[in-house]
């Protein structure tokens, strides 16, 4: 009776949104489908005689989170094994396809798919043909009939780099009448942090299927290299370079967006005095034209252009073009220089992180959780932070700890932090290897992760 009534509510919420899912549907046509529940022939042929273990990842944190651990299950596991990957969002679909296809060592894009709808008969499709041995859910991605489903078939499930947002913690605690029979049919949680355990308890989380083994993202690596990366930094010709990452729109009670409050912040001193170069990478990929007509007052590129031009003739031509008529008059030598680049490709941020010398990660002056400090960390890059971090308060707070990450409240404090770190050179790289050092004393959960999850399959 619950599941029907479940059923109902999400069919009625489906139908309430249904312009926004016709507008989707003519987009991602072939991603509709699958999320509706056909399963995609290429799938079916990825997995024909072999036994499967399946990994949701929503978006590409989960994507770039689950990138080392599907690849060291998978030679965990041996011959006759594949793992699939599934995402929800079209940029995770692009940057799992990257990973995880062709392109990459054992990759195989047929493997790669969309998670259906958690309607019983979407689910069952999926069910009936992968016949997983078990379903890997990253963070905190739980939806209902999938898990009461998955019980009837006899597969385990695993919630992997398990995290509770203190929103999710405040609303769980009010439904956890609800919610706590939701938990219970999870098999392992493999927790961040000690905090994050306790709250799954206290929600309502069996004792006995809660772990804390730390953070998956203190595991993942940049590419090695990005042709991106390197055009920036050619594009910056010497001059410091400054990284916005992950930037979000503004929220009802902010007059600005991220994006808007960091060239704010750079184009005082940090742009006339220190001369540096801005990359704006925004958080989601439809935003991407918004943040470009932000950029329109300033000479700048997108970074995609970069990648399609010959040896630079590009960066040739926008010098050479550059007149200087949108030039202030007192930026001395602005004519024929690259203020700023828009970073609308997927996938690269991290790597553009490594050319940074100062990086402010978003989603924290705006009240989103914040995003993944460690991403530039890992490369002794200085980190800049507004106050709403509490998505990743396990990593902030022991990067605060060793002063190894530097907290603002505004537009005006950011822009003193992109000064001070800019002109303190010395100060700014000491900080960056405290982060680092961070970085690398918390690795190691992916192999944690990787003992718990073949105990499962494999006992």
């Amino acid at each position: 009776m619950g599941m029907a009534l479940y059923s109902l509510l999400l069919m009625m919420a489906l139908g309430v949104c249904s312009p926004w899912w016709l507008a989707r549907k003519v987009r991602y046509r072939t991603g509709m489908r699958q999320r509706l529940g056909r399963v995609p022939a290429e799938l079916r042929a990825a997995v024909a005689g072999r036994q499967v273990v399946w990994i949701h990842a929503v978006s590409v944190g989960e994507v770039l989170a689950a990138t080392r651990l599907v690849t060291e299950l998978e030679v965990a596991l041996g011959a006759g094994w594949v793992v699939v990957v599934s995402t929800t969002t079209a940029t995770g679909q692009v940057l799992a396809k990257e990973r995880f296809g062709a392109g990459s060592s054992n990759g195989d894009s047929r493997r790669v798919f969309y998670y259906p709808l958690d309607f019983a008969w979407a689910v069952k499709a999926y069910l009936r043909v992968l016949r997983p041995k078990l379903l890997v859910l990253m963070e905190s991605e739980l939806w209902p009939r999938m898990l009461v489903e998955c019980g009837r078939a006899g597969v385990p499930v695993a919630v992997v780099n398990a995290r509770v947002s203190d929103r999710s913690y405040a609303r769980g605690l009010k439904v956890r009448a609800i919610w706590g029979r939701v938990l219970q049919l999870v098999d392992l949680f493999l927790a961040q942090s000690e905090e994050d355990a306790r709250r799954l308890l206290a929600m309502g989380a069996r004792a006995e299927a809660v772990r804390a083994i730390g953070n998956l993202k203190y595991d993942v690596r940049a590419a090695k290299a990005s042709r991106v990366a390197e055009l920036i930094k050619e594009a910056a010709a010497g001059r410091p370079i400054v990284v916005a990452g992950s930037v979000v729109d503004r929220l009802n009670n902010k007059k600005l967006s991220e994006d808007e409050m960091a060239i704010q912040a750079w184009e005082g001193r940090v742009r006339r005095e220190l001369g540096a170069l801005l990359v704006i990478a925004p958080r989601h990929p439809e935003r991407f034209g918004e943040v470009e007509s932000v950029a329109t007052s300033y000479c700048y590129v997108k970074a995609s252009e970069l990648v399609v031009s010959n040896d630079g003739v590009l960066l040739r031509k926008i010098y050479s073009s550059w007149t200087g008529k949108r030039a202030p008059s007192n930026v001395p030598g602005s004519e024929g220089r690259l203020d700023i680049v828009l970073l609308d490709t997927i996938g690269d941020l991290a790597a553009v992180y490594g050319v940074a010398d100062v990086a402010f990660v978003g989603g924290s002056l705006v009240r989103r959780g914040g995003h993944n400090p460690l991403e530039p960390a890992q490369f002794a890059v200085p980190v800049v932070m507004g106050p709403s971090f509490e998505n990743f308060r396990d990593v902030v707070g022991k990067m605060i700890a060793v002063d190894g990450i530097r907290i603002v409240q505004d537009k005006a404090e950011l822009e003193a932090a992109l000064i001070e770190l800019l002109m303190d050179r010395e100060a700014a790289r000491a900080m960056g290897e405290r982060g680092r050092r961070v970085f690398e004393e918390q690795q190691g959960a992916t192999a944690r992760a990787v003992a718990a999850l073949i105990g499962m399959v494999q006992p």
